[in-house]
């Protein structure tokens, strides 16, 4: 089986194609490398460099080669610089998309798994958010997002294509063996900053302590990478078995608070942050916590890897790694 993956250079993008090549598929990755690191590709992948906004250059990849199905990673991932930049998430994560998909019907290729959000729900009206949580995304990334499951299912009602929408929760964590981790640039999430703060004896932003939270802080559903790499090889399954379009949360639908997450990291690996409040970031929501039953009940899937110490642990681990092969 021969796949293509979108922004396979990214983060959980690498991960997924590790873990595609070692179940056996044949794996083409595509990636601007605008934000994704050519280092981190399995050297297994064969590795095209290419902007998917460009129509002439996703037309040329398609026209080379006959895939069973598609991962779409690529795009841009930072809600408070959507809110700062709303046409480039416009423009990247929708047109982008969208010629992928156009370019799929055309060369008769109809599976395709996307790399959607949480962030499509906003403040949702119930803890935890189910499938069918109304959507009303609180920044121009989850709306992005949210225009694209749009285009799918239209895409499925009127041309065939299968389509997995996967709504991720908070990715976090490192390989067991700490040789992949997350490294974006500019890093925005709590964990990598937090830890990256204490590996360079810097002071750590808490943006925000004023949520309607126990605590003040905003909570969230973490999910490591390797069970999230899990969930889209279980999806190409399902599409493999089953034609239609499908939505899934991926989380463990258990919540934790920016301020317990501190606290884990502070246990775990044994240190004391230096934190300073900060003023809340924009768009973002108080909870997000995933109601992963439909998953779990459709696809099998149970994260294996995704309790918090294990999370923190690992990402511990390969930034420690990362900052000494740096020096």
């Amino acid at each position: 089986m021969k796949i293509l993956i979108t922004g396979g250079a990214g983060y959980i993008g690498s991960f997924t194609v590790k873990a595609a090549i070692n179940k056996g598929y044949e794996v083409v990755v595509v990636d601007s490398l605008e934000r994704g690191n050519k280092d981190v590709i399995d050297s297994r992948a064969t590795f095209v460099v290419g902007d998917l906004k460009n129509k002439d250059f996703v037309t040329s990849v398609f026209a080379e080669h006959k895939f069973d199905a598609v991962v779409h990673f690529a795009g841009y991932i930072s809600m408070g610089e959507s809110v700062v930049n709303p046409y480039i998430y416009f423009d990247n994560n929708i047109n982008g998309s969208l010629n992928v998909v156009e370019c799929m019907v055309k060369s008769n290729c109809n599976n395709f798994i996307f790399s959607s959000t949480a962030g499509v729900y906003g403040n949702p009206k119930e803890i935890p958010i189910s499938e069918n949580n109304p959507k009303n995304p609180t920044n121009p990334y989850g709306e992005s997002k949210l225009i694209v499951e749009r285009i799918l299912s239209w895409y499925q009602e009127t041309q065939g294509l299968n389509f997995v929408s996967l709504r991720y929760f908070n990715a976090a964590g490192a390989s067991l063996d700490a040789q992949m981790g997350e490294n974006h640039d500019p890093e925005t999430h709590i964990i990598p900053k937090a830890i990256n703060s204490v590996l360079g004896n810097k002071e750590f932003s808490l943006y925000g302590d004023d949520y309607k939270t126990k605590d003040g802080t905003c909570i969230r559903d973490y999910i490591h990478v390797i069970d999230l790499a899990s969930a889209h090889l279980s999806s190409i399954g399902k599409l493999q078995k089953e034609k239609g379009g499908f939505f899934y949360n991926v989380g463990t639908g258990k919540g934790y608070s920016n301020k317990e997450v501190m606290g884990m990291i502070e246990r775990v690996c044994g240190i004391t942050l230096k934190v300073k409040i900060e003023k809340r970031r924009p768009g973002d929501a108080d909870s997000l916590v995933a109601d992963a039953s439909k998953i779990q009940a459709e696809l099998g899937f149970n994260p294996e890897h995704s309790d918090l110490e294990t999370i923190i642990k690992t990402a511990w681990e390969w930034h420690k790694r990362n900052l000494k092969l740096k020096i």
